[in-house]
């Protein structure tokens, strides 16, 4: 026995450092590659980045919002962390025969707490193969690969409860209550004699040690290089969720080589920074950022899970062949795999190499389907940044290759000559507040010239400016501030464009141009405070333009409205006889967190019924209007707005409501694609309110 145990201590340590150097080497190797990109500025925020880690790998919060799938994480999750002191437990016995864990009177209720811990894994494990296998969820993959986890997992599992069961018959303990699946498998097996139930117990002791330590080395190089990289990932996320970053356009100090070889976006792996690169080791492949996808839902090209994924595999690829570091360990089993080849052949290097991150890798198709509302970033479970990835790559397109669809192309010329994306003369930008003369809609200028101030600067937008539609919005709210005392004005004729359209298709060149226009006109009128109709300029204002040194009080239409109804400034009175559904903006909503507000001005109108898409709030689906789709037309697969009206048709409404002039024309188009739009009316929140407040008053005024 003596030579028996010392052949397996030395076999023990042998597999186990060898284990453990190709963890070790194989976490090294991604650690080099994700070096290769540029690097980061981190910048603090340590006790907000602990809570998000408290929050969605503790709290495991983003999963759990899909119940099933959630709740056999969580078992797994919690289990396994759990179950590592079983599986001490187990070497201890494996070691040293007849000993285990020095727990003293507590050792029974460990073992009794440990079995139903394994239960509960295995019970997950089932789960989790009915989900994929059986029930053949349509964001989940199939095939051993997927599966592959799940046959680790159970037999770690088994291999412990029949192992302890082996232990008992061994070393002639008794059945026991705390350990009851144990004494099943004893009370089984009680026929045979303790050298045969030895030589089992080894048996099952070698088979968890082997599956174990396969597990540790598999983790890093698949999919479950989650279990790693996400709470890194979620550690990293952005402060301000789908915040772009800003790009340096100051080439005074390069010489004139390197002018030469400048890109503006990510055109190659390595131009990303390298906390992106840490999204893509992230990624669990779970799919629920493609199953919310507006563009993927529709039939268009665009997968987010898969642009992750192909990325992820360039960079391994490439990574490979740059520092010359196995992609896959151990090398000898993966020699025929395309990042081994790389690293180990110079012509397969330089095949890798010469491909093309946009064309080979991802296609431009996939890139223009985004419509940057960021529900994968919202249902993604480790905190990828899908959205800002992608619009990196667009830069690329547009202002180093100079590639744009012909329409957005029209759209931009004509937002950089005029203004507006229709090009439509700009000195006609002030003409919307002809529409309706009972409203007091001064401009900054009027106001200085009668020496009198404001306190809030009106932000018209395109839309409000030149849309018919959307100027009925502009001076229904234009109207209510009257209604209310609230001093505000506009910049008229001067007033620009957010910027936002340019920055989401790719053109941050001309992004910054209108936003240092934009802020000498705030400046030169000392503007603090500014309220919008547009929850893009919204999100742009309050959170990209402090980048380039101006910050403000920045308000949604509705947050302004809010407080007005509340602190009783207006007074709904009018009954308004609907039942309505309200439709969240994405940038007003996923990117500013603004649920709450426009929801509670409807219910505080009499006789509104409100309900509620089966999407709504967080999981709200895209109207198709952002990221700049909304100057193009669909070609491919079905129409992304006319898909968001049919969810909204579900739950029989009279009137469909919205607090932003992109969603109210999609949706305002998608019932004339159905042919309700005669049943079926869509307001912006602030025009109910106005039918509300304002016809009851000009009735006593009459």
């Amino acid at each position: 026995m003596d030579t028996f145990l010392m052949i397996n201590w030395i076999a023990f340590i042998a597999i186990t450092g060898y284990a453990l150097f190709l963890f070790a080497k194989i976490i090294a190797t991604r650690v080099a590659y994700i070096r290769l990109g540029k690097k980061s500025e981190f910048d603090g925020e340590i006790k907000l980045r602990i809570q998000r880690i408290i929050k969605n790998v503790f709290g495991q919060s983003k999963l759990l919002k899909d119940k099933k799938s959630g709740t056999i994480h969580v078992m797994m999750f919690y289990g396994f962390i759990l179950v590592q002191f079983g599986a001490i437990d187990m070497f201890v016995k494996g070691l040293s025969p007849g000993n285990h864990l020095p727990f003293g009177v507590l050792y029974p209720g460990f073992v009794f707490f440990q079995e139903l811990v394994t239960l509960m894994i295995l019970v997950a494990v089932v789960w989790a193969f009915y989900r994929r296998y059986m029930e053949k969820l349509v964001r989940l993959k199939r095939g051993l690969k997927a599966g592959l986890v799940l046959i680790f997992i159970g037999t770690l599992m088994i291999s412990v409860l029949f192992g302890n069961g082996m232990a008992m018959i061994w070393h002639g303990h008794e059945l026991t209550w705390t350990e009851p699946v144990a004494s099943a498998v004893a009370g089984l097996f009680g026929g045979i004699s303790a050298g045969a139930a030895m030589v089992l117990f080894y048996i099952a002791w070698w088979v968890h040690t082997i599956t174990l330590l396969t597990f540790l080395v598999y983790v890093p190089q698949s999919k479950h290089a989650h279990l790693i990289a996400a709470p890194i990932n979620v550690f990293l996320t952005k402060k301000v969720p789908g915040k772009l970053e800003k790009i340096d356009f100051d080439l005074e100090d390069m010489d004139e080589e390197s002018e030469e070889e400048i890109a503006f976006g990510v055109g190659k792996v390595e131009d990303f920074k390298q906390h992106q690169m840490v999204d893509f080791y992230a990624c669990v492949e779970c799919g629920r950022c493609t199953d919310v996808c507006p563009a993927s839902g529709t039939g268009k090209m665009l997968s987010p899970m898969d642009i992750m994924i192909k990325v992820r595999d360039h960079l391994t690829e490439k990574g490979a062949a740059v520092t010359g570091k196995s992609a896959w360990v151990p090398s000898y089993a993966f020699s025929g795999t395309a990042g081994n080849q790389a690293s180990a052949s110079k012509e397969a290097a330089a095949s890798v190499q010469s491909m093309s991150l946009i064309g080979d890798v991802i296609t431009e198709e996939e890139l223009a389907g985004c419509t940057t509302c960021r529900n994968c970033e919202d249902a993604c479970p480790v905190n990828n940044e899908h959205v800002g990835t992608i619009i990196d790559m667009r830069r690329y397109l547009v202002m180093t290759e100079g590639k744009m669809d012909s329409e957005i192309q029209r759209a931009v010329m004509n937002i950089e000559r005029q203004g507006n994306p229709w090009g439509l003369s700009k000195k006609d930008r002030i003409k919307w507040r002809d529409e309706d003369k009972s409203a007091y809609i001064p401009t900054v200028k009027e106001l200085k010239k009668e020496d009198k101030s404001f306190e809030y600067l009106f932000w018209v937008s395109s839309m409000g400016s030149f849309d018919s539609r959307s100027q009925k919005i502009a001076l229904s709210f234009a109207k209510l501030m009257n209604q209310a005392g609230v001093s505000f004005a506009i910049l008229g004729n001067t007033e620009a464009n957010s910027g936002d359209t340019a920055r989401r298709i790719g053109n941050e060149f001309l992004f910054q141009e209108i936003a240092e226009k934009n802020i000498k006109q705030f400046t030169k009128n000392d503007v603090t405070k500014i309220v919008t109709i547009d929850p893009h300029a919204y999100n742009i204002f309050k959170n990209e333009y402090p980048d380039f040194g101006f910050e403000a009080e920045v308000y949604h239409h509705t947050q302004l409205l809010y407080d007005l109804v509340m602190s009783g400034k207006l007074k709904p009175q009018k009954a308004i006889n609907e039942r309505l559904t309200y439709h969240d903006s994405c940038y007003l909503g996923r990117y500013n967190g603004v649920y709450d507000p426009p929801r509670e001005i409807l219910k505080a109108i009499p006789g509104l019924e409100l309900v509620e898409m089966n999407r709504s709030r967080e999981n709200g689906m895209c109207c198709g209007a952002g990221g700049g789709l909304m100057w193009t037309e669909e070609t491919t697969g079905n129409r992304i707005n006319v898909a968001r009206t049919e969810q909204a048709l579900q739950v029989q409404p009279s009137m469909i409501s919205s607090a932003c002039p992109y969603c109210l024309t999609m949706l305002s188009d998608g019932t004339k694609a159905k042919e309700v739009e005669e049943d079926i009316g869509t307001m912006d929140v602030a025009e109910i309110l106005a039918l509300s407040v304002l016809e009851e008053n000009e009735e006593k005024t009459a």
